[in-house]
């Protein structure tokens, strides 16, 4: 038997998370974050990002998703960050596809010429419950 994972899938069997409340969130801090950008003297902006991230085991496809996102990004000096989310496409191997709704929230800090840190934060919706994910780390220039 194969077992087939799903990029949308993300378990915190400790927690159980509720939709409501984590869009309530990411609605809260890209308010946060907006106003943050608008008090901000640097010029910033609205983009879009479509993207595809898809999965293999070996060279079995387990399947992809494709988010059309809008966005906003800004930042000030060393400090940037972005705010975007829109529907995405979930397409399981040897499933029918659906769409969900995602979005992302990240920032950065340059703490020297060479040296930098990142994270993003991340949800996508779900038949029975929103998947998170998390990204930080930190970059060195040479």
């Amino acid at each position: 038997m194969k077992t087939v994972y799903h990029l949308r899938q993300v378990l915190w069997p400790w927690k159980t998370l509720i939709l409501f409340q984590m869009l309530k969130s990411l609605i809260v801090s890209g308010a946060v974050v907006s106003a943050a950008a608008l008090a901000s003297p640097v010029i910033a902006g609205p983009y879009v990002n479509v993207e595809n991230n898809a999965g293999f085991t070996g060279a079995d496809f387990n399947g992809s998703v494709t988010d059309a996102h809008v966005g906003y990004e800004g930042g000030d000096g060393v400090y940037g960050f972005y705010v975007q989310g829109g529907p995405a496409y979930v397409q399981p191997d040897g499933d029918d596809g659906e769409f969900e709704l995602s979005g992302k929230i990240g920032g950065s800090v340059q703490a020297t010429e060479q040296f930098g840190a990142y994270g993003e934060i991340s949800f996508m919706t779900g038949d029975d419950d929103a998947s998170y994910g998390t990204k930080v780390g930190v970059k060195y220039n040479f």
